[in-house]
Parts: structure tokens; C-alpha cells; sequence
């Protein structure tokens, strides 16, 4: 069985093993998590492995991105669990703050990120990405890595992330991975563990109504137009759809010209989850 990987949960700890990773040589890639594992974050990991001699984990589910009549309560939360799947890809140290440990008695100060946030999951989760980036910027002040992963599934907060690095010199490459899909294309997520069996079957019309419609717009179809007949098709099926959206793929703006690299990008609720998804076109 493979050793699992040290804990720490005090910021101290986590800079103290760190500066023991730099003493030997190594560089570090952290992987920004909020637990309930699954093969998307193994692949984080593993990527963040190829890249760096030392990996870490953080585990925190982070309140401040969470409105008050959201899922923070009930989000799922496997520590064990977590461990044990770290332990396979060899991860070497799992940073696991409490949230008076991230956010002490006194804690004010916010991280406001334009550009790349405006619109799309702003427009329906306004206090997100503040509580992203915050989150995101203790972080990496606090691990101070060479590289952190960051899956496309959730491609917006990839920008936001890639954004916030950048224009605060934080000194982190930020590194974009792949969308671990399931056979019939649904994006893995925590949050698919809500679905019940009915809405597993439905959940992959997302994926399949963006693949039409990057298709179409290959083919000569103006991208407004092949979004809205994605979110009809996505609609269908009983989904309550926020937004399909045809995008800059790397400012996220509003499209100028079909001739620019774009990115679809959708979220829809299926009963109480929300699913999101995107692809290149």
C-alpha cells in the first residue's frame, strides 16, 4: 500500500516542509483543491508531478467563494478518502487548513480581479470569483510554488487564476489541464454526485450541445446563432440553462470577429445541480 502523504494544516508547517523542498533542490507544484477527489484532480496531480520534483495538495473548501444559499454545508468532504488516491499518484504533502487558520479573527482583505471575470459566472455567482482569487492569492503567497494546476473544466477561474498570477507578480506559473470526461462526455465534478440516476443520463447533453455547436461554427455558422440552438438543445431536455456563451478563449470578451479564437462556455441547472462545461471551438 502506498505511504500517505504528510498533512500540515498551519500555514508555518506548510512554508517549513516547502523550504525543505527548495533545500534539496526541488522545484514545487501545487494543486488547489476543495476535496471529494476524483480522476480530474489525479490528474492535477500527475501532471503537476511531470513538471516538479515535489507536489502538494492543498484540501480546503473555501467559504468565501460560497454564497449563503449555496452548497457550502453540504459539499462533499472525504478526507480519508482524499488521502488514500493521493497516496497512489505519489503526492508528497497535503496542506489542509481549518478556515479560522485561512481567514483569522479580523481577516479583510479581498482580491478583485476584472477582465477575465466579467460576465458569464459573474452574472449569476457575483461573489465568486473574489472569493477565488482571495483564496487562490493566500495560496500561493503561502506555498509559494514554482507551478499550480488548474483543470479547463472550470475555465473562467483558469483565467482569472492565470490573470490574478500575472498581474500581481506572484511568481506562479499557472498551468492549464485538460478535461477528464466520462465515456459519454459529461465533465467530472464533484458536484455530479448530486445527480440521481435519470439526471446522469441527461447530464451529458451539455458536452454534446457545445460539440454541435463548435461543429456549426467550424462549418460557417455565425457563433450566436450556434449557441442559442445549443441552449435549446441543452433546454430540451429540462435543464434550466444561465448561459451559453461564445467567447475570446483567452480575455474571455465578448467576440468581435468569428475569426478569433473562440471558446463555448455553458452552465445549466439539472434539478438542484449545477453543471458547467466548455470546449474549443
Amino acid at each position: 500500500m502506498a505511504t500517505l502523504p504528510k498533512v500540515v494544516g498551519r500555514v508555518r508547517d506548510l512554508r517549513s516542509a516547502v523550504a525543505g523542498f527548495r533545500a534539496e533542490g526541488s522545484k514545487v507544484a501545487l494543486v488547489p483543491t476543495m476535496g471529494a477527489l476524483h480522476v480530474g484532480h489525479m490528474a492535477l496531480a500527475e501532471r503537476a508531478r511531470e513538471l516538479a520534483g515535489r507536489t502538494v495538495v492543498s484540501i480546503f473548501v473555501n467559504p468565501a467563494q460560497f454564497a449563503p444559499h449555496e452548497d457550502f454545508d453540504k459539499y462533499p468532504r472525504a478526507l480519508e478518502a482524499d488521502l488514500n488516491k493521493l497516496a497512489e499518484v505519489g503526492v508528497d504533502l497535503v496542506y489542509a487548513p481549518t478556515a479560522t487558520e485561512m481567514y483569522p479573527a479580523g481577516f479583510a482583505t479581498r482580491i478583485t480581479v476584472g477582465g477575465p471575470s466579467e460576465g458569464l459566472e459573474t452574472d449569476f455567482r457575483p461573489h465568486f470569483f473574489g472569493g477565488v482569487a482571495t483564496v487562490v492569492g493566500k495560496l500561493f503567497t503561502q506555498c509559494a510554488p514554482d507551478y499550480a494546476m488548474f483543470g479547463e473544466k472550470d475555465y473562467q477561474q483558469l483565467k482569472v487564476v492565470t490573470r490574478l498570477s500575472k498581474d500581481l507578480d506572484l511568481g506562479v506559473e499557472v498551468v492549464p489541464v485538460p478535461t477528464i470526461r466520462e465515456e459519454d462526455g459529461l465533465a467530472l465534478s464533484s458536484r455530479n454526485a448530486y445527480l440521481d440516476e435519470e439526471q446522469r443520463k441527461i447530464a451529458p447533453v451539455i458536452y454534446a450541445a457545445l460539440t454541435r455547436a463548435a461543429e456549426q461554427i467550424r462549418a460557417g455558422t455565425e457563433p450566436q446563432a450556434a449557441v442559442d440552438t445549443a441552449s435549446g438543445m441543452i433546454s430540451a431536455l429540462g435543464l434550466k440553462v444561465d448561459y451559453v456563451a461564445a467567447r475570446h478563449a483567452e480575455t474571455l470578451a465578448p467576440l468581435k470577429d468569428a475569426k478569433e479564437p473562440i471558446r463555448l462556455l455553458a452552465a445549466a441547472w439539472l434539478g438542484q445541480t449545477r453543471l458547467i462545461d466548455n470546449i474549443p471551438v
